[in-house]
Order: structure tokens, then sequence, then C-alpha cells
């Protein structure tokens, strides 16, 4: 684990390996050891680097708001502290917003774009409600909180099969301060349309959903990619592919960076 300071704010990240640049960026709630099965063997071929996002795992919190753009911003302070300049982002979820923003801000720095459980679209007002009452319900109760909403990142058929795997994502859940949790809901509230990137990016993009994903429909996300040349994969599972369709996913990713 090394560690950077942006803005005076202390951000934790790992890098190993040698090759093309993997970035892997984790989902709200998570942190970069949802990586701990797939960074060792990316790195086999490639450099991988994950970070933990602000307010998330051993990196500090921010602000009131961690928008998208805040997050990119870092995610490309890093990669300049440690001279990278392009680099293929792995964006789990809200992860996937934060790649987006980067892929906005900095396209000359990306080599490929893979949206795992993510999606390019803005929060419909129903999901913005949604967030604020998420900030209400984490303030009242922050343990049932994350409980509940950690329980329902996973397809109802696993929840009883995973029952270990999903007892430790709460538990490294539980590690997420507050203001980190409210901090990124306000983010992901207020985050921008980008289909449009879907659509004029010159580098490749794989997007990857789980056909019994709650949080986000597959029919509903499949639509973004009408008319693009993103390549989708289609998973079996709800919105955990990194535990609910692991070695499938591990595959792909491996197909794809080796394809770049």
């Amino acid at each position: 684990m090394k560690i950077f300071h942006y803005k005076s704010t202390k951000i934790s990240y790992t890098d190993q390996g040698k090759g093309t640049v993997v970035v892997l960026l984790h989902g709200f709630l998570e942190n970069k050891k949802m990586w701990e099965d797939f960074a060792p063997e990316f790195s086999k071929k490639n450099r991988v680097v994950t970070i933990d996002l602000l307010g998330h795992g051993g990196s500090d919190c921010l602000g009131y708001i961690h928008s998208m753009e805040d997050q990119a911003d870092m995610v490309h302070e890093v990669l300049q502290e440690l001279k990278i300049r392009k680099a293929i982002l792995v964006g789990h979820s809200m992860g996937g917003y934060v790649a987006l923003a980067f892929a906005e801000l900095y396209p000359d720095s990306i080599k490929g774009l893979v949206l795992l459980n993510s999606t390019s679209r803005e929060d419909s007002l129903e999901r913005k409600k949604n967030r604020d009452r998420a900030i209400i319900a984490v303030k009242q109760n922050y343990s049932t909180f994350i409980r509940m909403s950690i329980g329902n990142l996973f397809s109802e058929d696993n929840r009883e099969r995973l029952t270990q795997e999903i007892e430790k994502v709460k538990m490294e859940a539980l590690k997420t301060p507050i203001q980190g949790v409210v901090a990124s809901l306000e983010g992901m509230k207020i985050r921008k349309d980008r289909q449009f990137i879907l659509h004029f990016a010159t580098y490749p993009i794989l997007l990857l959903l789980g056909k019994k994903d709650e949080v986000l429909i597959y029919e509903d996300n499949i639509q973004q990619i009408e008319g693009t040349a993103v390549k989708l994969i289609s998973l079996t599972n709800g919105h955990m592919s990194t535990i609910e369709n692991k070695n499938k996913l591990l595959k792909e990713l491996l197909e794809f960076f080796k394809s770049i």
C-alpha cells in the first residue's frame, strides 16, 4: 500500500506489475480490497494500479460532496505522480462514473475503458430522490443502512449461497466513514449524463452488465450502447460481478486487456 496527498488529503493506492497500465476503481461502499482476487492475475502481464476513492478505504474525505470530477482529478494526480501517461480504466458501479468523468476531463490519458455494472446515464429524478432518502437513512442508522445496501447488491439467488462473501463485503463497507458515504451519494446524485462518450470515444470500451442486477436494471442499460461500437458482455447474476461471476469476469477482462 502506498500513500499520496491530493489537496492535503491522504489517498491510498497500490502499484504492481509491468506493462500496459490498468487502473482499477471500486464502487460505492467498496475499497481497493475488492480487487484482491484480480490484481495479482492482471499484474502478470500489466502494470496494475488500485486506488481508494475519496472517503473510502484508506483515503480520507475531501469535503461534503465528492463529485465524480473531484474523484477523477484525484485519480489523474495519482497517475501523474506515478508518471503514467495512458491507462486502461476499469470502474465498478460508482468507479465507472469516475472513469467516465476521467474520460471526459483527460481523454488523451485513456487507452481503454471498462464499465462494470455501471452506466453512462445520469440519475433519473426518482433515483435522485432515492439518494436523498439514503442520505437521511444513513444519518439515522448507519449500520442498518450499510448492511441493507450491501445485501441488495447481490442477486436474490445468491444471497443464501454467498453468505460468507456477503458478510465480508459488509465488514469492509462498515469501514467507510459516514462523511464518505454521504459525500459519495451527493456526488452520484449530481453527476452528468455521459452517453456521448460511448458514441465518440476513439478507444475501445467494454460494458459488462448483470442480467439480475437490481441496482442497474439490465434491460434499461443495454439501450445506452445502441448505435455505438461498445462491446457488451452479459453476465448471469447481480451487481457484484467480481464475486458472483468472478471466473467469467476475470477471463473477459484479461481478453480485453490483451486486445488493446
